[in-house]
């Protein structure tokens, strides 16, 4: 893997070092060493809370004692999609002239090369700044609970530049609220039918799947959108027994997969196999060819199981299912092509005594938010389930005429030649937490180009990474 920008080569060093670190979210406790085994190399003074985070404190340049501290903002955990094993396998990067990616595997350069460029900074001593807390957070990607967990002496600064950024060309200065919640409708699982019958695994695969804030308007298929539709078609055609239903990968992402196992009375097999998968993958090509054209359904014979979920539960779940918004339910009024407020059901689960399922919503209205996470709650409850607010992250708003930003874009301009736009975006960042725990707080958002995080396609446009930096490297010397 060849890098062509000197510049930026100490960041992606790093970078290929996070990459070699499993770091699901809740699963940090590696990248949370790595990072504390980074400050004793350096020499450097860092604190660890219960939740993992970690802050790494470097004075300032001799000098620059008195500048006020900055902290530098970024998440260690990423979404795994693609692996086989989140927890062992490494990322294996490749580069195709001007962009990154992986091999069959989200990259996590969110927020991956954000960190990396932090940590840069930290072992750069020709960098002039004045002192420096390199704030690094937990499960932001699936709750956000380590920013939400926070002790509020746990950092200092009070100038923020979180590089938690996909935007190259923007300062992010807001951002949605959201509420994931996890629903579960409990069930005792019954022996499996007796007599001729024939099972069936159900598998969607192929979907571009995204981040469920930023490509929540894109129109690419859910796989939860297809699941419901293949088995509501199955349950008005046949006489069938659900044993097990897996769809999504990660509560933030839009479901790319799905594996659904099913028994059907042997005299129908031949026709429920022919039937559902041409039907559905008709539809699935007339709906979502243009936007994801891979996606599909694919219908193969399967060892019969012991057990499978009693009917009324499987009616449950499709009755809550059918009455759960998914996708973009309003666009926004005030800022042009801006969606405002959306769901995504994220995962689906069969587990021992229930089958599980989350939901993420989000807005920049946070009574809009709370009233439909609500409602989404009501209709779960309406099916003998209960819901479990996980977390509730606050939208963000920040004053778009402060000094601190303005300074940023002008350095933006004196380093690459234009100003960034100020723009606020439809995905849930930390910052909300941040202006709760840390009065008197500003943050600004900046980052490479990366494309189509939380999916197998997650790309980073590799030039943007040495332009952020340089943009970066001036912003530490004139805050200092």
């Amino acid at each position: 893997m060849k890098i062509q920008y000197p510049a930026a080569e100490e960041v992606f060093a790093i970078f290929r070092q996070l990459n070699q670190i499993p770091r699901p979210s809740h699963h940090e406790e590696r990248i949370a060493d790595f990072l504390c085994a980074f400050a004793e190399r350096l020499g450097l003074a860092y604190d660890r809370d219960a939740h993992n985070c970690v802050v790494i404190r470097k004075p300032a340049t001799p000098g620059h004692e008195h500048a006020e501290p900055v902290v530098l903002l970024n998440h260690m955990d990423m979404v795994c999609v693609g692996m086989k094993d989140p927890l062992n396998d490494p990322v294996k990067a490749v580069v195709d002239g001007d962009w990154m990616s992986a091999e069959g595997t989200s990259l996590g350069a969110d927020n991956g090369v954000g960190l990396s460029m932090a940590l840069a900074v930290l072992q750069d001593d020709s960098i002039v700044h004045g002192p420096i807390e390199v704030m690094t957070t937990t499960n932001e990607e699936d709750g956000m609970t380590g920013a939400a967990g926070l002790s509020p002496d746990f950092l200092k600064g009070r100038k923020v530049i979180n590089l938690d950024s996909e935007d190259y060309d923007t300062i992010t200065v807001g951002a949605a609220g959201a509420c994931l919640q996890l629903h579960r409708i409990p069930y005792v699982p019954e022996p499996a039918p007796g007599g001729k019958r024939r099972w069936y695994r159900i598998s969607i695969s192929g979907g571009r799947g995204g981040h469920s804030g930023v490509d929540i308007n894109k129109g690419r298929a859910s796989a939860v959108v297809l699941a419901w539709a293949v088995l509501a078609s199955i349950y008005n055609d046949y006489d069938f027994h659900l044993s097990s239903i897996q769809v999504g990968e990660a509560n933030a992402s839009i479901a790319s997969s799905a594996e659904i196992v099913v028994c059907v009375p042997s005299g129908e097999a031949a026709e429920f196999v022919k039937a559902q998968e041409d039907n559905l993958n008709e539809w699935i090509r007339s709906e979502y060819g243009d936007k994801d054209p891979d996606v599909n359904c694919h219908i193969v014979k399967c060892e019969p199981r012991d057990t499978v979920i009693p009917t009324p539960v499987f009616e449950a779940l499709l009755t809550a299912l059918e009455g759960t918004p998914q996708g973009v339910v309003k666009m926004s009024e005030t800022m042009k092509g801006t969606v405002e407020t959306s769901n995504n059901v994220g995962v689906i689960d069969t587990r021992e005594d229930h089958i599980l399922v989350s939901t993420h919503t989000r807005s920049f209205i946070d009574d809009d938010m709370t009233r439909l996470a609500g409602e989404i709650a009501e209709r779960f409850a309406e099916v003998g389930a209960k819901s479990e607010t996980v977390m509730t992250a606050p939208a963000w708003q920040e004053n778009t005429d402060s000094r601190f930003l303005a300074l940023t874009s002008q350095v933006f301009y004196d380093v690459l030649g234009w100003h960034p736009r100020q723009v606020a975006m439809h995905f849930v960042l930390e910052a909300g937490y941040f202006k709760q725990k840390y009065p008197g707080i500003e943050i600004a958002c900046i980052g490479p180009r990366i494309l189509e995080p939380h999916s197998t396609g997650e790309r980073l446009e590799i030039h943007t990474v040495e332009d952020i930096w340089k943009v970066l490297v001036q912003l530490l010397a004139r805050m200092a």
